[in-house]
């Protein structure tokens, strides 16, 4: 990767890069494919791929918390402050027509 690649991929995020910021991201952005290549290099073919990574260690993990409500519902409380509401909603200003 040279300094050119870097500028043409700010370009394409619309990243307004200077020189300098760019000669700075260089070295990262080389180092971030180099750990890719060296992913790449690793040897998969007889693993199965896995839906989750907590199915494998699922003896290490944590368990999960249930899924129950915990606390009570203050919706009428929090639309007092409301400027303007319906329905238990907060009504703001249409900013798109």
């Amino acid at each position: 990767m040279k300094l050119n690649d870097v500028q043409r991929i700010a370009h394409l995020s619309s990243l307004d890069l200077s020189q300098a910021e760019a000669e700075a991201v260089l070295p990262q952005l080389q180092a971030v494919f180099a750990l890719v290549e060296e992913m790449q290099a690793v040897d998969t073919s007889g693993l199965a791929p896995l839906a989750h990574p907590i199915l494998f260690l699922r003896d290490l993990a944590q368990p999960l918390r249930s899924d129950a409500v915990t606390e009570v519902d203050h919706r009428a409380e929090n639309m007092q402050s409301a400027p303007a509401e319906q329905d238990g909603y907060f009504l703001v200003p249409r900013v798109i027509e």
